[in-house]
This record gives structure tokens, sequence and C-alpha cells, in this order.
């Protein structure tokens, strides 16, 4: 689910400008938009589990995913949106560069990838993409019973698994319809 912002513009008022964004500059977009907003986020209930700055459907967008042990509601996004909306301007992350802001869910499926991401997981039913096989399996599914800095524990039906994170492609959350 997605709060759709509006475009940035630039200060002549232009929405659409070519410009190029190296890799690094993306990731200080992002860092420093999380550092600036996550306290303010996390008084108002929720947490940021990931900030991301890519260019989309011929904009740049900045993303802002946002988390609560209830869930994520349209108006929970809303609501952060309206909050951090003037906040962004003031910091102006992009250097008057044009972007639409976006406040989202992670999403059912969204992939467990930081160390905080796992101990949301903990007890939860995950399923797991591995890069080769074990005992003839690329794909595991399991209760999440355990997460280290370099291994998880899985519990199932053939009892606790215990893998490497390195060897790990994909964890995420399973999904059963």
């Amino acid at each position: 689910m997605i709060y759709n912002g509006h475009i940035r513009r630039n200060r002549s008022g232009l929405a659409k400008v070519h410009f190029c964004i190296l890799k690094g500059q993306m990731s200080q977009i992002t860092e420093k938009v999380r550092d600036a907003l996550e306290s303010t986020v996390a008084e108002l209930g929720y947490e940021i589990i990931e900030v991301e700055y890519k260019k989309k459907y011929d904009a740049y967008n900045l993303t802002v995913f946002i988390y609560n042990k209830a869930g994520i509601s349209l108006d929970d996004c809303e609501k952060v949106h309206l909050v951090i909306d003037p906040m962004l301007d003031e910091l102006d992350p992009t250097g008057g560069k044009p972007y639409v802001l976006n406040v989202s869910s992670p999403g059912l499926d969204r992939p467990i990838k930081t160390d905080r991401d796992y101990e949301r997981a903990i007890e939860t039913e995950v399923e797991v993409k591995l890069y080769a096989p074990l005992k003839g399996k690329k794909i595991l599914e399991g209760k999440l019973i355990e997460a280290g800095e370099h291994t998880i524990k899985l519990e199932a039906k053939s009892g606790e698994i215990s893998l490497e994170r390195s060897k790990i492609a994909l964890v995420r959350p399973l999904i059963k319809f």
C-alpha cells in the first residue's frame, strides 16, 4: 500500500529535470532521510524499515517504508506522509532535484534482509531460498526460531535446520492462500 505524494519541483519550478545520480549519492540521500525522520516517525508509533530512492516511471521516487506490529493501513501511510513532507521540504535531501514522495507498508512478501527484520520475524513461518541445494532442496519452509549474525535456525516438518546466512539467497514471510 503506497500513499503517493506530489512531484517536487526545482527552484525554477520545472518538474522535469534530466540529471544523473550515482549509486553512492543515492545511499547518501537515503541515509540522510532516515536519520532526519527516524525519531519523528517513531513518535508517531511506527518504525522506518527502509528508505529507497530510485527512478521509477520517468521520475525519481523517495519511498519510506514503515512498520507497526498491528499492520499498516492507508490512513497510517497518509498520517506519516503529512508529517514528513514538510520536514523533507526543509531538509531538501536531493539538493533541489524533483522527486515523488511515497510512504508505504513493507508488503506481505517483503524479503527479510536486516538483523532487525530477522528479529521481527522470529516465531513466524518463512520461506528460504538457497543458492545451492541442501539435501536436494533449494527452497525450505519452516518457523524461524533463531537468527544470529551468521546463521538462522528453522523449525521445519523434518526437524530443526541450521543454515548459514551466506548460503541464503532470500528469506521472506511464508504466505499461504
